[in-house]
């Protein structure tokens, strides 16, 4: 399962959060620990080169794209391979959503439509959509023409 998709600014500012799974009195801990382990080992790392952990028995995939850093956290099936194509197609979306490597502004002037993307790729604690024009499709808010 998916246990969340965390995106932060450079500061460690929550912009966008997702727990699938997760208790709320557990949330706190999990934000905290992301933004930490975020500050100790992003510093330096080029966009989208991606970096490993585990913590409790989950395994957790993170980057840089831009200004802000995207974290994926998983468990059981969802191990560094698969939290890796996650995440990938979550830096693609948001890439193509903003045109480019997003600052955080870019990236709040189109929170909006990021937040959609987020919602098609990830569905209840399951990777549903990794197709990009699949998504591109989903997020138009418009009433599907073909079956």
């Amino acid at each position: 399962m998916l246990l969340a998709v965390l995106i932060a600014n450079s500061e460690g500012n929550i912009l966008v959060e997702r727990f699938n799974g997760v208790p709320a009195e557990e949330r706190l801990h999990w934000r905290s620990f992301l933004v930490k382990l975020g500050a100790d080992n992003l510093k330096g790392v080029k966009n989208e080169e991606l970096l490993v952990a585990n913590h409790k028995s989950v395994y957790i995939v993170y980057t840089v794209l831009g200004d802000v850093s995207i974290f994926v956290v998983g468990k059981d099936e969802y191990d560094e391979l698969a939290l890796s194509e996650a995440i990938f197609t979550i830096t693609s979306a948001v890439k193509d959503v903003c045109g480019k490597p997003p600052t955080e502004r870019l990236f709040l002037d189109k929170y909006g439509k990021i937040c959609l993307c987020l919602d098609e790729i990830v569905w209840k604690g399951l990777l549903e959509n990794t197709d990009k024009d699949r998504i591109k499709r989903l997020v138009r808010l418009k009433p599907p023409t073909e079956f």
